[in-house]
């Protein structure tokens, strides 16, 4: 199974879904979206298998600090644009294997998907 973690190295919960993985002895590649950005393609799948709404986090500094006409998204093609251009506004983690997408981390989740106790 290919795990791929997506986050930044500032975040809580991406350092707790990293030393998760870590203790459970799972492999996974990491891709901080600040550092290594993150394109349409791979954002578009995450849309395909997730909401927009559930991508996008409206709680964020880089929100905080968007226009009120900026923050104004309707829809996917709306959030799309909007991460590719604020890579941070991906809420985080996003856990990614063969047939999962998983949004945010919880340890019991993370578990259950990946088939650790």
């Amino acid at each position: 199974m290919t795990i791929r973690l997506y986050g930044l190295k500032t975040c809580d919960s991406c350092r707790a879904a990293r030393r998760w993985l870590d203790k459970n002895g799972l492999g996974y590649d990491y891709l901080d979206v600040r550092q290594d950005g993150l394109d349409a393609a791979t954002l578009n799948a995450f849309f395909r298998q997730a909401d927009w709404t559930s991508l996008l986090n409206r709680r964020s500094t880089t929100w905080r600090g968007l226009s009120k006409s900026e923050q104004q998204v309707e829809d996917v093609q709306g959030a799309c644009a909007l991460i590719l251009k604020h890579p941070t506004l991906l809420k985080r983690p996003v856990l990614t294997t063969d047939k999962e997408l998983m949004v945010g981390f919880k340890a019991d989740e993370y578990a259950r998907v990946l088939g650790q106790s």
